[in-house]
């Protein structure tokens, strides 16, 4: 069979398995939490997942030496089988998962280091035995070219490595960008899983057709690879370091870059599509490079490439810089991303492939274990990048820090001797070149300058989750996270707590806030004098409380108080806890990623069981910043309206946004007077402090002449579904937006 065919395998394979990674990170996100930890569990089981597959397939190639090309050839197109059906079951065993830690419960009160460890479990369960799959195909490629007799087969990783990331970045912008908003996560599935089905029908047709060719027929085994001559006279294992480092620094560079990036790309799904297509195209034309020039050159006259990684891994700090003088757009957002990540990608794409050629000859056994021990190294690296060096070091000197190796690397190069006359000029030059890097990257280290430099009166903090930084502008005080505002001290945080209570049917006992902000909606449940809770995600903003309310460190003292750092849904379904009320808003803008599950029926569902009999949840939607569309206003509208039997809705201050009342009770119908006189004289003094009026009722006032139909809130995008977890409105809205700009 001509080796054409596995470079389409691979184009085919490499897509559907970037769309499988995508979508059951976001389904695994939905049912086990959206928090640092659960994405890491499931990134590090599916990158398990392809090592074990591709140290397993290596083996059992090497089992198969005996055989014809055939039988590697049909083993591969059987297990593309597999792949393609788990595109259509991990959606329903993560659900299984799911169901199995509700279904005991005590496990409600379970602490968050042993909910991780059983909803890792399930997730571990509902996807390895596939992503073994998945790992296995490049040996068992490799096999089946090798033994067909092939010329070239001593480079066959490098050229099935080229075809997968070239499919890799098709996976990133197509389902993204095109097929989830059509479609849903669902459907993108069934897309791949096709696409799998197709893949294996046509390996199955050709294997057993009249384009095997005879060579491929032959089971006389082949010779055992000879062994590689060294390296940048590195020994063998000294190779697999190199694979194991590079797979880890680019894995945990990649984690810096999102921090980075993020401030000017925004926290949005297209904006980490554009990263990962970015750095998946880089590597996609080093590699490319690689097999043009490995036709001529011997892979040890590569040596000069690893003199220059340490700088180019710094080169994201110059292009992140705020003070670059970079004009703003769209276009220029995206040569600031292209230009810091785009080389240090591509020439790990180079030196990654050869690696592995040069370590394997072709051999899949040997291949096998050499791409093994790089994924090994991406497993770490985000863990390594997410969980310390952010934390720790910041996106500037953790970028630092893990260009160190890449220095050292290239120090090592230059620092050997070799036997090799035309090998040795190159590292002789190579040493004057490698102190001009070092001095070059010395000075971008000294002026580079981070996003947070362009706030100097702030309080920084650093997490696991995110960069916060409060700050003040004028007379105003803002939140940013990762660089985007989450809000302001604005009277409308103060409704959010005080119309819900106000319009409860009984004396409050407690309250929940989901998303804390600045603190300004847990303060004012506070005000109330009854039990009040909040749940927030990234751990250092409940810290800041103080820094916008003066009185905050001393509430935080109150036995009425209780922070939690958690996924709002999450801590739901854990906790046996019941509220009077639920206060739900989610950061801005609307288009946020993973905001739509917290506007989705599945998750209202979940709030209900936490809400007291005639309870009510306030859902505030903000229908003024750059993601909103009355799509997501429509979608959000009908969710509440297919889960609760009574809502009102009320038009904040200034009409920035919605407040949304849900119960499946009747709401009272009171004036603004009689909302007034419920309030203890602590709220009342809470709700008028920032005005706009001085007194309780005039403040009410203010916002029920606003009140609207729930109807014509819901209609103003009629052909729109309700928001569920399938289809992520508010997220996916590309296509729409250019559908209505052509109107």
């Amino acid at each position: 069979m001509k080796v054409f065919w596995y470079f389409g395998f691979f184009l085919v394979s490499g897509f559907c398995g970037l769309v499988y990674e995508i979508v059951w990170l976001r389904l695994a996100m939905a049912k086990f939490g959206v928090t640092t930890p659960m994405v890491s569990i499931v990134l590090s089981v599916f990158m398990a997942g392809l090592a074990l597959g591709s140290w397993g397939g290596g083996a059992l190639a090497r089992r198969l030496e005996h055989r014809g090309a055939k039988t590697p050839l049909r083993l591969y197109g059987l297990i593309e089988v597999f792949i393609g059906v788990s595109g259509l079951l991990v959606p329903r065993l993560l659900h299984l998962g799911y169901e199995f830690l509700q279904g005991g419960g005590s496990e409600m009160a379970w602490d968050s280091s042993f909910y991780y460890f059983m909803s890792g479990g399930c997730v571990a369960l509902s996807l390895l035995p596939w992503c073994i799959c998945m790992g296995a195909t490049f040996p068992l490629a490799m096999a089946a070219i090798r033994k067909s007799g092939n010329g070239k087969s001593q480079q066959s990783f490098s050229y099935l490595y080229l075809a997968n990331v070239l499919g890799a970045i098709l996976g990133t912008v197509i389902p993204a960008f095109f097929l989830i908003e059509l479609l849903g996560f669902q459907g993108t599935l069934r897309v791949a899983s096709s696409l799998n089905g197709v893949l294996a029908a046509t390996v199955f047709a050709l294997s057993w057709g009249r384009f095997s060719s005879a060579g491929a027929e032959a089971a006389t085994p082949i010779a055992e690879a000879r062994a590689p001559r060294k390296l940048y006279d590195f020994s063998e294992g000294n190779t697999l370091w190199l694979l194991f480092l590079t797979g880890l620094c680019t894995m945990a560079m990649e984690i810096v870059w999102i921090r980075q990036y993020t401030v000017y790309l925004g926290n949005v799904v297209y904006s980490f599509a554009v990263i990962l297509a970015l750095y998946l195209g880089a590597t996609c034309v080093g590699s490319s490079l690689y097999r043009f020039w490995v036709r001529s050159h011997d892979p040890r006259q590569s040596a000069g490439a690893w003199l220059f990684l340490g700088l180019l891994a710094l080169l994201p700090l110059a292009f992140a810089d705020p003070s670059l003088p970079v004009p703003r757009g769209l276009a220029w957002t995206l040569f600031r991303t292209a230009a810091g990540i785009v080389p240090i990608s591509g020439a790990l794409g180079f030196l990654t492939p050869l690696l592995v050629d040069h370590f394997s000859l072709g051999d899949p056994n040997r291949a096998g274990r050499a791409y093994a021990v790089n994924i090994i190294g991406a497993i770490i690296g985000p863990l390594l990048g997410g969980f310390l060096i952010l934390p720790w070091l910041g996106d500037h000197w953790g970028l630092v820090a893990l260009s160190i190796p890449l220095f050292g690397i290239g120090l090592l190069t230059v620092a050997r001797k070799t036997p090799d006359v035309a090998v040795g000029r190159v590292v002789w030059g190579g040493r004057a070149l490698y102190f001009v890097v070092i001095l070059l990257s010395i000075g971008l280290m000294a002026t580079a300058k981070g996003y947070e430099t362009y706030f100097p009166d702030r309080v920084e903090l650093r997490d696991y989750m995110a960069t916060v930084i409060a700050t003040q502008i004028g007379s105003e005080k803002i939140l940013l996270v990762n660089g985007a505002g989450m809000t302001i001290l604005t009277p409308a945080t103060k409704y959010m707590a005080h119309l819900p209570l106000a319009f409860l049917d009984r004396q409050p006992q407690s309250g929940l806030v989901i998303c804390f902000g600045m603190g300004t909606t847990f303060r004012s449940i506070l005000s109330w004098g009854i039990q009040s809770t909040a749940v927030e995600l990234v751990p250092s903003v409940p810290k800041l409380f103080g820094y916008y309310h003066p009185d905050g460190p001393e509430l935080m003292k109150s036995p009425l108080a209780n922070i939690r750092i958690d996924d709002g849904r999450r801590f739901l379904e854990r906790s046996s806890e019941t509220y009077d009320v639920i206060t739900l808003d989610p950061p801005p803008p609307i288009s946020t990623a993973t905001t739509s599950l917290l506007f989705f029926r599945e998750f209202y569902e979940v709030v209900k069981r936490r809400l007291r009999s005639g309870g009510i949840l306030q859902v505030w939607l903000a229908v003024r910043d750059d993601g909103w569309d009355p799509s997501t206003q429509s979608a959000v509208a009908k969710a509440l309206m297919e889960s609760f039997s009574h809502i009102r809705v009320i038009q904040s201050l200034h009409g920035i946004g919605l407040h949304f009342l849900a119960s499946d009770e009747p709401l009272p119908s009171r004036d603004a007077r009689e909302l007034a006189n419920r309030l203890p004289p602590t709220a009342v003094a809470d709700l008028v402090e920032w005005g706009p009026h001085q007194n309780a009722e005039a403040m009410f006032r203010e916002v029920l002449q606003k009140e609207q139909p729930l109807q014509s809130v819901a209609a103003v995008a009629p052909h729109v579904p309700a928001m569920q977890d399938d289809r992520p409105i508010n997220e996916y809205f590309l296509l729409r937006r250019i559908s209505s700009y052509f109107r």
